[in-house]
């Protein structure tokens, strides 16, 4: 079977897997210095951050699958998929709603179509009604037994989950007491009375719902569109799913290419001070007084230009894609280190007056090493904090760029230009407002977990909090 799949990296894969990468390099270092430890310690002590991680970290699964693209030698027949396509891991799990297309709108957990069109009757004359779906609820033999039948499934994954959370939690504390080498009974009422240092019961309530979620439209999927679907019959589930990952990738790769700019331009500035003070201030300061919206609009403008003149470069539409939404990112990082460059400058400017930095100097130690030594590992929680909190910046900057119409290709699955096709849907009347209803809840959770993880490591990095 593995012989007839051919992996294809895009540019953007190869960019985060590079990133998870220096992720684990980070993770392997920090565990090795008590030091570092200990701030990460304080992040996990508080119910709600490990409530914020948890979910992130399903958001980032989800967009690692969708980062992993192959092509199948022979086609996938259950998809109707050939082998010149390129498709991920996440939509051969998605098969049923990446599959199951209507002809127009539906409601969630409908069963018909949610405009009226011309029905054929069996006689062979036309009446207007609402048909019903070609795989939404078309097991039913009644619609009557739609609500019993949502029961169902729903019981059925919630008793999935139970049994799944009995064998995990059974597993969980067993190693939780080999380590803490204290009784299993011991353990179990530290979980319950929430004692100790990390908030276990909000661990696995938290985990069990992500649990019940993923049953939930595992058993749903083949059956019903849980979302509903968009003009076209897409299926809204599966639209918002493959959002996720271009939200990941303006969050996470803008800010891989934001940071060299920022980190080593600042330190410099800070440090060096004099006449390359003055010309990288020069720099970000004019940056900064271009309004962004519409230097990003140029320059995107002016590479959809260059797109459409060398079409014969890209052999499929998702190759296309990726490679618009790398240009964004970097159009975006490019743009947007200022303010990370003006922050590090300044405690730059305090540092080098410290005694450790003066006294490295008498030593006779090099600037540059000095600078990598002795700034950069001081100036490591500016950089998380700022990393953290510019990443919900941006992913929202994504969706404004798209509704707009200059960001991500028109053809990609973004929630801005999910929130931009559901412009002229709330016009109508009745509403279809399930797509942006879609849109702005999976968004809002991604960036709500992301600035509550981000206040999390302010509190736990920042010194001024532990003065």
């Amino acid at each position: 079977m593995m012989g007839s799949i051919n992996f294809v990296v895009l540019w953007t894969d190869s960019l985060i897997y590079l990133l998870l990468g220096m992720v684990l390099l980070f993770t392997l270092w920090v565990r090795r210095h008590e030091h570092l430890r200990a701030p990460w310690g304080r992040v996990i002590q508080r119910p709600i951050n490990v409530v914020a991680i948890l979910i992130l970290s399903t958001f980032v699964c989800l967009g690692l699958m969708d980062s992993i693209h192959f092509r199948h030698k022979k086609g996938i027949p259950s998809q109707n998929v050939n082998s010149q396509e390129i498709v991920s891991v996440l939509d051969v799990l998605l098969n049923p709603i990446a599959t199951h297309q209507e002809t127009s709108y539906s409601a969630p957990f409908a069963t018909h179509l949610f405009t009226k069109t011309a029905i054929l009757k069996p006689d062979g004359s036309l009446l207007r009604g609402y048909p019903r779906l070609q795989f939404g609820g078309a097991h039913l033999g009644s619609v009557d037994r739609k609500g019993k039948d949502i029961v169902r499934l729903a019981a059925l994954s919630l008793i999935e989950t139970l049994v799944m959370a009995a064998a995990f939690t059974g597993i969980a504390i067993i190693i939780i007491s080999f380590k803490l080498k204290k009784p299993v009974k011991n353990t179990l009422t530290l979980i319950l009375k929430k004692e100790g240092s990390f908030p276990w019961r909000s661990f696995f309530l938290t985990l069990y719902f992500i649990i019940f979620c993923v049953w939930f439209v595992y058993n749903m999927m083949p059956f019903y569109h849980i979302l509903g679907t968009g003009k076209v019959g897409e299926d809204v589930l599966y639209q918002t799913l493959k959002s996720i990952r271009t939200g990941l990738v303006i969050g996470t790769l803008t800010t891989l290419i934001m940071l060299p700019f920022a980190v080593m331009l600042g330190i410099m500035a800070g440090y060096f001070r004099g006449i390359l003070d003055d010309v990288i201030q020069y720099v970000y300061t004019t940056l900064s007084s271009i309004p962004g919206v519409l230097l990003i609009a140029a320059a995107v403008l002016t590479l959809q230009v260059v797109m459409n003149r060398h079409m014969n470069v890209f052999d499929t539409m998702i190759e296309r894609q990726d490679a618009r939404l790398l240009a964004l990112c970097m159009i975006l990082g490019i743009t947007s280190w200022t303010g990370l460059c003006r922050l590090l400058r300044g405690e730059a400017l305090k540092l080098r007056e410290a005694e450790f930095v003066l006294a490295a100097k008498s030593l006779g130690v090099g600037n540059f090493k000095i600078l990598f030594r002795h700034l950069l590992p001081n100036v490591m929680h500016i950089i998380l904090i700022s990393v953290a909190l510019d990443f919900s910046g941006l992913v929202l900057a994504e969706a404004v760029l798209s509704y707009v119409g200059v960001g991500v290709d028109p053809t990609t699955y973004s929630w801005g230009t999910m929130i931009n096709s559901a412009r002229l849907e709330m016009a109508r009347v009745p509403v279809v407002w399930w797509s942006l209803a879609a849109a702005f809840i999976f968004m809002f959770t991604l960036v709500l977990t992301a600035n509550i993880f981000a206040d999390a490591l302010r509190d736990a990095f920042d010194p001024r909090y532990h003065e």
